[in-house]
């Protein structure tokens, strides 16, 4: 568990590579989890707080010295659409922090010794609007409207005092600008990961370009993709490589496809622990798994590029 003699996530990414915990919501539906509605895993933030712990806890036991929090989806305006004030909105976005941190210590319990740290996620403006936007960007709102969207969360994540921020999944380049302008200050380090399409952003932008802004962002400790075709890795890790000088983070999902009307994953299972060493190579430091990627795989994963307790 992160402790003062823990070393930073940004100084362990420095020495060598760190595994990333898989999908949240692919390990809570097969705990037998209905996570059909707009919230998503968020929903269990408020309705059964202990599965996400015992999500958390699946993926540590597995290898994984990451865990990414369940507040994906968590936002003021997605809780207040059910009815649930700031305040409360507030509680469960720093008790996601709290889920994760109570599944280190749990497994530091069962045996683990290497250190463990707890990212918290913060999903793309298109996550709150639950109609598959993350994987189109293009929302129709300035960088200055997504800014102030994304500041409260941040500032109440910030304050919950996680390891890092993980603004992941990001579409679009006039988001992550607006990100990197809303983290200013939280005094928490941040990864960058978008989700891509080939050597494009979902919203067409090169990579070249988006991976350009976090170039001077002095928050940014790693750069990369998540959520994203297994193939588009490689490629995109060694543009973010060259193009930032930052570690590169790496966490695609299964291969298969999301079909936003039927809310259903379509297609095949591509992603392969095998890719590690090239991921690698094109310079990953923080390599796992996004959605329909499990404990299994971030397994096959830390046997090839985690360290052993």
């Amino acid at each position: 568990m992160t402790s003062d003699l823990s070393p930073r996530l940004a100084d362990a990414l420095a020495a060598g590579t760190v595994v990333l915990d898989g999908g949240m919501s692919n390990q809570l539906e097969s705990a037998g989890h209905d996570l059909g509605d707009e919230l998503w895993s968020a929903r269990l933030l408020a309705e059964r707080p202990e599965a996400v712990t015992e999500a958390h806890l699946a993926y540590f036991l597995a290898g994984a010295s990451v865990a990414i929090t369940a507040g994906y989806q968590a936002t003021f305006e997605g809780f207040g659409r059910r009815g649930i004030g700031r305040a409360e909105t507030a509680r469960l976005l720093a008790g996601s922090v709290e889920l994760a941190r109570e599944a280190a210590r749990q497994a530091v319990g069962r045996g683990v010794g290497r250190p463990l740290w707890v990212a918290a996620s913060v999903g793309p403006y298109g996550a709150m609007l639950a109609d598959g936007s993350e994987y189109r960007g293009r929302y129709g709102l300035s960088v200055a409207e997504l800014e102030r969207f994304h500041r409260p969360r941040l500032e109440v994540l910030a304050a919950a005092a996680p390891d890092v921020l993980a603004l992941e999944t990001v579409p679009d380049a006039d988001e992550a600008a607006a990100l990197l302008r809303a983290v200013r200050g939280l005094g928490v380090p941040v990864w960058l990961s978008y989700t891509v399409d080939g050597l494009h952003t979902r919203a067409g932008q090169p990579l070249e370009e988006a991976f350009a802004l976090a170039a001077d962002a002095d928050e940014v400790i790693a750069v990369g993709v998540n959520c994203c075709a297994p193939g588009d890795v490689g490629p995109a890790a060694r543009i973010a490589a060259r193009v930032t000088g930052r570690p590169v983070v790496a966490y695609p999902n299964s291969g298969e496809g999301w079909d936003a009307e039927a809310r259903a994953w379509r297609g095949r299972t591509t992603f392969s622990a095998g890719e590690v060493a090239v991921w690698r190579q094109a310079g990953a430091r923080l390599i796992g798994g996004c959605c329909r990627v499990g404990p299994e795989a971030i397994a096959a994963i830390a046997a090839i590029a985690g360290p052993t307790d």
